[in-house]
């Protein structure tokens, strides 16, 4: 066990290296690649693949079971089981593949899906199933604390998504071919592929393992200690993606409105993914400080800083987008702006209970509480389903980003109410006051970066450099303390 001292270090350190190489990756992914696809193919097309995409990932979890998280945190308390657990779930993951590609494909069937969705669902459920074996691959990487090599493997797929959809963009805008949303799916199966067998290969170094074993009673012990984790992240999945399929079945424009909802949600989805990836490197260092539980000022700490990083980031990416939505929807898509920009401008407030739960929820989670995240989640999703029920009919996209909101905004205080309460953190006012000045500021700098005479590329460098300020004057951020943290070696 390292001392307690150690593990900020570490995890500020992971943090840098992962935030610098998705930062630098994935806005080329999402902002060209995604974009350019959509752009492509159109709004109904790209609507199609985006419910299709989001069914088979809410079946993802068929995939895992709740594996990754729980051996995430299990390789973080005991790393010399890493051989033994490697050569049983690699396994135990090749027959959860049959068991998923069952349900999820026989659930398009009911559906009474074409032909062609048919098709384009099964080469889905393949990609989500090699992006499933990625992350278990990479949770055995965080387990042991080599973040570096955790963001190597965070970004590889993309880079050569980029590499593989760039090339065939470009062929088919120089030519008269067409391009299909089957090729994305396509460029997708190969980079993932790739990605697999690199971080196989170099994790079997790591072992002595030379074939894999299955053992029935090591299987059967894996599944019922992970089966709280996989229906959490069913219930997570669940209300986070369940939108654009309940707006194809109400809305009356079907797939566009899914293609709509879709554009809007892409850049949540991209802030998203840097809450998220804060949370990786976190759920080891919390493993370890809530199985030692004896520094509380370490835990303390630990969550204050990361909660300040996110929140900084979250306060001001919602609120200077939302302020820009018409123009920035304007740059990025060709048809159905004005449309994407009303839903965006709500959706993108997501960001900000969404980060709430990255932090709290991770802590909860390395902590083993999950008889109450799964009550909260599962309500989640009762409250997303209703208010879906309730405003898609009238309002359509629109009325769905305000249900995803909602629900979002529920699990966020639910789960940090929760976390208060049993490890005992409880923030200063002075410090609930600054976070309330912080978000003023920002409100007020967009609201009269927007009455000068300033392109709006300007307002959100201008509200950007304000928010650095402000932050750093708050001392929200503690320049000196991050970056001693992140060179440390």
């Amino acid at each position: 066990m390292q001392p307690a001292g150690n593990l900020s270090k570490k995890l500020f350190s992971g943090l840098f290296w992962v935030l610098l190489l998705n930062l630098l990756v994935k806005p080329i992914w999402i902002l060209g690649i995604e974009v350019g696809v959509q752009n492509a193919v159109g709004a109904e097309a790209y609507g199609l693949y985006f419910t299709l995409f989001n069914l088979a990932y809410i079946f993802n979890i068929l995939l895992d079971l709740g594996i990754t998280n729980f051996n995430t945190r299990n390789i973080a308390r005991h790393p010399q089981l890493l051989g033994k657990h490697l050569s049983g779930i690699l396994s135990i993951k090749l027959l959860l593949l049959l068991f998923y590609a069952v349900i999820t494909l026989t659930v398009g069937l009911l559906l009474g899906f074409s032909s062609r969705q048919f098709g384009l669902l099964a080469l889905l459920c393949l990609n989500q199933f090699l992006n499933s074996l990625i992350l278990y691959l990479r949770s055995n990487f965080e387990g042991l604390l080599l973040f570096r090599w955790d963001s190597v493997l965070s970004v590889l797929d993309r880079v050569l998504m980029i590499a593989i959809c760039g090339g065939l963009l470009y062929l088919s805008h120089h030519s008269e071919t067409t391009f299909r949303i089957e090729w994305f799916v396509y460029a997708q199966t190969a980079a993932y592929a790739i990605t697999a067998a690199i971080a196989l290969t170099v994790l079997l170094r790591r072992t002595s393992l030379r074939r894999l074993h299955w053992n029935r009673a090591f299987a059967l012990l894996i599944i019922k200690r992970s089966a709280p984790f996989a229906l959490l992240v069913l219930l997570m999945a669940s209300y986070n993606r369940i939108d654009p399929i309940l707006l194809s079945m109400l809305s009356p424009s079907g797939d566009t409105a899914s293609g709509i909802y879709a554009s809007a949600f892409r850049l949540l989805d991209a802030l998203t993914m840097i809450a998220y990836l804060v949370s990786v490197p976190l759920l080891p260092v919390y493993a370890r400080l809530t199985h030692d539980n004896s520094d509380h000022e370490e835990l303390r700490t630990v969550t204050q800083s990361t909660f300040s990083l996110l929140m900084v980031f979250a306060a001001t990416s919602a609120i200077t987008l939302s302020a820009i939505a018409s123009p920035l929807m304007q740059l990025l898509y060709t048809s159905h702006i004005s449309e994407s920009a009303e839903v965006f401008r709500i959706l993108i407030f997501g960001i900000i209970p969404l980060s709430f739960t990255y932090i709290f929820g991770t802590l909860l989670t390395a902590g083993g509480q999950l008889r109450q995240l799964n009550i909260l989640a599962l309500s989640t999703l009762i409250i997303n389903i209703a208010t879906n029920l309730l405003l898609i009919p009238r309002y359509g996209a629109l009325g769905s980003a305000w249900a995803s909101l909602i629900s979002q905004s529920f699990m966020a205080l639910s789960q940090t109410v929760v976390a208060l309460r049993i490890y005992h953190l409880r923030p200063s006012y002075a410090y609930i006051a600054k976070l309330a000045l912080f978000s003023i500021i920002i409100c007020l700098a967009n609201m009269i970066c927007s009455h000068l005479c300033i392109s709006w590329w300007g307002q959100a460098l201008a509200a950007l450099g304000i928010a650095c300020i402000a932050a750093v004057l708050l001392r929200l951020i503690d320049i000196k303390r991050i970056m001693d943290l992140a060179t440390n070696r």
